[in-house]
């Protein structure tokens, strides 16, 4: 790889996007942990 070469980057706007997507997930993710355990269903 040159050092001319193009980053091989998605563009800000995407990679804002992608960072939110996975800050969502993760957020999603706890929430259905924190609502199963109060909903008494996890053996835990």
């Amino acid at each position: 790889m040159l050092w001319s070469d193009p980053k091989n980057e998605p563009p800000k706007d995407m990679r804002d996007a992608q960072a939110m997507l996975r800050r969502l997930l993760v957020v999603l993710a706890l929430a259905m942990v924190v609502g199963v355990y109060v909903l008494g269903i996890a053996p835990f």
